[in-house]
Formats: C-alpha cells, sequence, structure tokens
C-alpha cells in the first residue's frame, strides 16, 4: 500500500490524514490476504507518524495435526516514518543517525507493505493450532487423531505403573 504524503508533509505540526485500506495483500510465501482496516498519518515535527489498525487472516499449519487452517488476525502498529528529501527544496536529508526507521522515498511515498508484513508476523502465534482440542497424529501410524481412532494396538502399561492407572 502506498501514499503520497507530499501535501501532508507540507501542512503544519498536527495535521492528520485518516485512510480505509481495503486491498489484497501478496504475501512472501505467495499466499493472497484480503486485508481491511484504517490507518492515521499524523504530521509531527520531524516525520509522519502512522497509526494503523487491520484485520487479515494466514494461512497456518497446525503444530499438532499438521493441517492447514485459516485463522484471523488483527495487526495494530504504531511507526515513525521519517522524509529523505525535503518537500519543499528536494534536499536530501540527513537521516542516518535513525537506523531502524521507515523512510519516505524521494517522491514523497509512504509504503505500508514492509510495516504490515512485520507485524504479521508478529501477531502470528508460535504454535498454531487449527482448534484448541486438537488431537494430533498417532505416535506410530501417524494418522490424524482429529478424523477418528487409528487402528494402532493400545499400549500395554508397564506393570510397575499399574497401581497409577486405577487413579485415573
Amino acid at each position: 500500500m502506498q501514499i503520497n504524503v507530499s501535501q501532508l508533509l507540507q501542512e503544519p505540526i498536527g495535521s492528520s490524514r485518516h485512510y480505509q485500506v481495503n486491498e489484497a495483500a501478496v504475501f512472501e510465501n505467495g499466499s493472497t490476504h484480503q486485508i481491511n482496516g484504517e490507518c492515521q498519518l499524523l504530521r509531527t515535527q520531524r516525520s509522519i507518524l502512522v497509526k494503523c489498525k487491520l484485520d487479515t487472516d494466514a494461512e497456518l499449519t497446525c503444530s499438532r495435526c499438521l493441517s492447514t487452517f485459516r485463522q484471523p488476525l488483527t495487526v495494530k502498529f504504531e511507526e515513525e516514518y521519517l522524509p529523505t528529501v525535503d518537500v519543499m527544496t528536494g534536499t536530501p536529508l540527513d537521516i542516518s543517525d535513525d537506523i531502524g526507521h521507515f523512510t519516505i522515498d524521494k517522491n514523497h511515498i509512504l509504503e505500508l507493505n514492509e510495516a504490515i508484513r512485520q507485524y504479521t508476523l508478529l501477531v502470528m502465534p508460535m504454535k498454531p493450532l487449527c482448534r484448541e482440542d486438537c488431537f494430533g497424529l498417532c505416535q506410530k501410524c501417524g494418522k490424524n487423531l482429529n478424523q477418528g481412532p487409528c487402528d494402532c494396538p493400545k499400549q500395554e502399561i508397564d506393570p510397575r505403573w499399574s497401581k497409577l492407572s486405577k487413579l485415573i
């Protein structure tokens, strides 16, 4: 998503713009996702502050049963975008001290895709589950136990532990 911010950079500090986001984005694995939400751009003394709240989904692999599923995600972020060129004179600005910030290119285009990608990765679960009560895979045959029990023989309990089974 690209936004031309040349007019906003010329306005006084505190000026803002609101944008509705309704776009399809292609993630690095080639999958396409719909992104909906809104972004607010605020002119500060040295930059543009971007606040976004976006809704999307991701295709994930369950960490227990290895099936793929789509999970809704809400991405919220607040980032500062520094201009690389003075909007009035066109002279390059030195922003070498501000490593780690996003930048506005020489044509005054603010690019949100990289921030959206990074913050989407942050909200993805570390161990995604297709559902809370996912049974996973059989340890012997590998069958997905969500689709029913497998035909593997039940494991016999070690006689030394048989007294513990009576506690259940």
